[in-house]
């Protein structure tokens, strides 16, 4: 029964697209903490300046 479990390979596809669907979400949340402070401040621009345009 345990021989038979480990050559069953039924749903290995869609666990190698889990695995990869979870590394690249880790690598997209490290790189928004990582650059968290430089898109504060470009997000803080683009406000500013469509504030400013409105503002005309």
């Amino acid at each position: 029964m345990l021989l038979k479990f480990v050559r069953d390979e039924t749903g290995a596809t869609a666990i190698e697209y889990a695995l990869i669907a979870s590394l690249i979400s880790i690598a997209i949340i490290g790189a928004l903490i990582l650059f968290r402070g430089e898109m504060v401040e470009m997000y803080d621009f683009i406000s500013d300046n469509i504030a400013a345009a409105l503002a005309r």
